[in-house]
């Protein structure tokens, strides 16, 4: 079953650190948000092939889909 990963608050993509088809373990970093100068990693919850939502540059909202991980 695929789990979606969601932002948790209005930040700037600041790095994508993984790519589509990429194989994560529970906790890899897969996307770095950028909000009021402060870093925030965006992490796998689960063990699978990652499929990345966004792009560097990009804005998102919470709530907004960051990644899907199967």
């Amino acid at each position: 079953m695929a789990e979606e990963i969601h932002a948790e608050m209005v930040a700037n993509v600041w790095k994508v650190v993984v790519s589509d088809g990429d194989t994560v373990e529970d906790g890899d970093t897969l996307v770095i948000l950028e909000s009021m100068k402060m870093e925030i990693p965006v992490v796998a919850e689960s063990d699978g092939v990652v499929t990345i939502k966004v792009a560097e540059g990009d804005v998102v909202q919470e709530g907004d889909l960051v990644a899907v991980i199967d």
